[in-house]
């Protein structure tokens, strides 16, 4: 008898942890599976320039990018998006336009599902400015592949930095007698005498410039003397 009901009570312990041994691999299963179907989107939209709706050309041309080529997603036609089967993880997401230039966006998925958005900052990587989700996409600028030529200004020629050390120095020897005080006849003497001194006459400066040299006055006498010489030969 004593046999007969230890076979039973090993009988239900052996069936009992089966059971349970099924339920704990089944439990572990469905947790592993609810894992990996634990995938979450990503929500945006993008603006134009002019804030208006966006033209075909500007919804074809446009490519949302996640984690450099990671996940991609297209613009709907009014500027929005969605990026599904994301995993919880940080990316960084961002529009890729020919015309133009937006600012990249950090997007935290945690596993719970909640999303944080914050400015990509790349030198201080610390600071933390949180952003409004769904995303926000604006342009700052179109891009400028070339460079526009300059047009000519009167401003050029007026700031030249020979135009100005040719005009300033005139400039202070004409306005520079007038702020003088009148009585300081000395001061005014000077002055005359530096303008004789440093502002030759034109012809002498042009035949400086295109013709010879003059002769100094010594070298004058000199030849005159010489022509005299020469005269008085002739008549002897």
């Amino acid at each position: 008898m004593e046999h007969y009901t230890n076979f039973i009570s090993f009988l239900i312990i052996f069936v009992i942890y089966s059971v349970s041994g099924q339920s704990f691999d089944n439990s572990q299963e469905f947790a592993s599976s609810s894992s990996l179907n634990e995938l979450y989107k990503i929500e945006g939209k993008v603006y134009s320039v002019d804030g208006s709706g966006p033209s075909e050309q500007f919804l074809v041309g446009t490519k949302i990018i996640v984690n450099y080529g990671q996940y991609y997603g297209f613009l709907k036609s009014d500027g929005s998006f969605e990026i599904t089967n994301i995993p919880p993880g940080s990316y960084v997401v961002e529009v890729s336009n020919a015309d133009y230039f937006y600012d990249s966006i950090r997007v935290d998925v945690n596993s719970r599902g909640k999303i944080r958005a914050r400015k990509t900052n790349y030198i201080q990587t610390t600071e933390v400015i949180q952003l409004a989700y769904p995303l926000k996409f604006k342009s700052k600028a179109p891009f400028k592949y070339f460079q526009i030529r300059e047009s000519w200004k009167i401003t050029d020629f007026i700031f030249n930095p020979m135009v100005l050390m040719m005009v300033l120095p005139l400039l202070f020897i004409m306005i520079a007698p007038k702020i003088i005080n009148p009585q300081d006849m000395e001061t005014q003497r000077e002055l005359q005498n530096l303008q004789g001194s440093e502002l030759p006459e034109i012809s002498e400066v042009m035949a400086n410039m295109f013709g010879k040299k003059p002769l100094s006055q010594q070298q004058q006498q000199q030849l005159q003397q010489l022509k005299i010489g020469n005269k008085q030969k002739k008549k002897q």
